[in-house]
């Protein structure tokens, strides 16, 4: 006969693996469209700056339902909004594997990011209720970050794969198969959470003022390096694009039931926090987009070389915040920690930005990506650690939602921003007269820089803002740090 403990922890386990399933699916499907954006761009005829849109799409509604997500997963139950969010991400990669057009490829995107935000909002609450006891929740969330830096190394590999043999339609449409699987056991082996009701209410206006915001803040900012619109009319909208954002804080100053209560701000912890991991990750995945189109137009590798190029990071990433993270910040504090990691990721872009035209990759790319997997894996799971533990218990949640909400804005953002400085400067230069080669990679050098800035004013936000009021908790308590059980770390798999 199984014993009893045996019996409740098989069904965990499976039901732990079908999360970490959506979550593999997601990350996979960031990092396997990042390898195959020039096939993609050359099959559908996208410009430089339109290209950052088959990411941007998805980014921003990612970004601005997170909230609004994780308030239905309150209202109707966490099982139905994560099976539905798998459900309408796993139609949309459909969409996407059998677009013809940009337009009908974006749009596919865009709900992609609405299925995404809908299952990611609610996964993390699930986990923790799944594994209530800190010392397996530690485990399990361990787990959960390992699934989510080990698919972001797979989706490279994959990318490259699967786009040199079958095509890009295929990194969409792998998406189908997976899917199905994990909708078929989430159905029968995630347990039901009733929610509050939906009378209970939902801020729906507030997500509207944010994702419209966010949308065309970041389209006005992709807009900067084309033609299309004047000086006057890229004012104009992004004058709308504050008023939304402007519109968004009065509601939530103002509703019943806000998506994001704005009490939480009177925490500088907090505040500041949630600055650096918008520049991280403005930094962070802006780099992996530009990078990729470094590797392929100017060094001439293609979609699979492109992929086994990207590997040292994630495999750096992976280890550090799997093995090594936790105990650091368990003897030296968060602060010191996120210090250290923010230095070495802006050393390691600054240190990309001198790649010549005719660089070699074990010279002048791999070395600086082992660096920044370095700085990336202690500065992410640090500064998420360090977000959280300045909110309230109350807090928990709303400060969670706000920490994801920040990580796929400063995404998009990031993105819109460095995709811009690399296009605008490397048209000025064809205009001067530089080759096309070289006019491209001075575009990228500066873009680099211009991420490796955003870490640095990051670092002095750390440095000046966030303080340590006190010691390690392991240090307080006397305890070896190998006995401090991790601290759960975050998804990281976007960058």
């Amino acid at each position: 006969m199984t014993p009893p403990t045996a019996q409740a922890r098989t069904p965990r386990g499976l039901a732990l693996t079908i999360l970490c399933a959506m979550q593999l699916m997601i990350i996979l499907d960031g990092t396997i469209v990042t390898v195959a954006l020039p096939t993609i761009q050359n099959g559908l005829g996208f410009s430089q700056s339109g290209l950052s849109w088959v990411v941007n799409s998805y980014l921003i509604a990612f970004a601005g339902l997170l909230l609004l997500s994780g308030r239905l997963g309150d209202l109707i139950g966490t099982k139905k909004v994560f099976l539905t969010g798998l459900i309408v991400f796993t139609v949309a990669s459909l969409v996407c594997g059998v677009a013809g057009s940009s337009e009908m490829l974006i749009a596919g995107r865009f709900l992609q990011g609405v299925g995404a935000a809908l299952a990611s909002a609610v996964v993390l609450g699930m986990i923790v209720g799944l594994f209530p006891e800190p010392n397996e929740q530690a485990k399990a969330m361990g787990i959960y970050s390992f699934v989510s830096a080990g698919g972001g190394a797979l989706g490279l590999i994959a990318g490259g794969v699967i786009t040199d043999t079958f095509g890009w339609h295929w990194v969409f449409l792998i998406n189908l198969p997976i899917g199905a699987v994990t909708l078929l056991f989430g159905l029968r082996l995630l347990a039901e959470q009733p929610g509050l009701g939906l009378k209970a209410g939902a801020d729906a206006i507030g997500a509207v003022l944010v994702t419209a915001g966010l949308s065309l803040g970041v389209f006005t900012i992709s807009q900067v390096s084309e033609d299309k619109f004047s000086a006057g009319e890229l004012s104009l909208y992004g004058a709308v694009s504050v008023a939304l954002l402007a519109g968004f804080v009065w509601r939530q100053a103002t509703a019943e039931r806000p998506l994001l209560a704005l009490r939480i701000f009177r925490s500088k912890e907090i505040v500041g926090a949630n600055i650096a991991v918008v520049l991280v990750f403005s930094a962070g995945f802006g780099f992996q987009f530009l990078n990729a189109l470094y590797l392929q137009r100017v060094l001439g590798f293609d979609s699979m070389q492109t992929g086994l190029a990207f590997l040292p990071a994630p495999v750096v990433i992976g280890t550090m915040s799997l093995f090594f993270t936790a105990k650091l910040v368990a003897r030296y504090g968060t602060r010191r920690v996120l210090l250290t990691g923010l230095l070495f990721l802006g050393v390691g872009l600054l240190w990309l930005s001198m790649a010549p035209v005719d660089g070699d990759y074990w010279v002048h790319v791999a070395p600086t990506l082992v660096v920044q997997g370095f700085g990336m894996g202690l500065t992410v799971p640090a500064v998420i650690m360090r977000a959280m533990s300045g909110a309230q218990p109350e807090d928990a949640g709303l400060a969670s939602g706000l920490n994801n909400t920040a990580q796929q804005a400063g995404a998009a953002v990031g993105l819109a921003v460095l995709a811009t400085v690399a296009t605008s400067h490397s048209n000025s230069l064809l205009d001067e007269g530089r080759p096309e080669i070289q006019a491209l990679r001075d575009g990228y050098s500066l873009a680099f820089v211009c991420a490796s800035g955003f870490v640095f004013v990051a670092w002095l936000v750390t440095f000046f803002v966030l303080r340590d009021a006190k010691q390690p908790a392991a240090e307080q308590a006397g305890a070896p740090a190998a006995e401090v059980a991790p601290e759960a770390a975050p998804t990281v798999g976007h960058i």
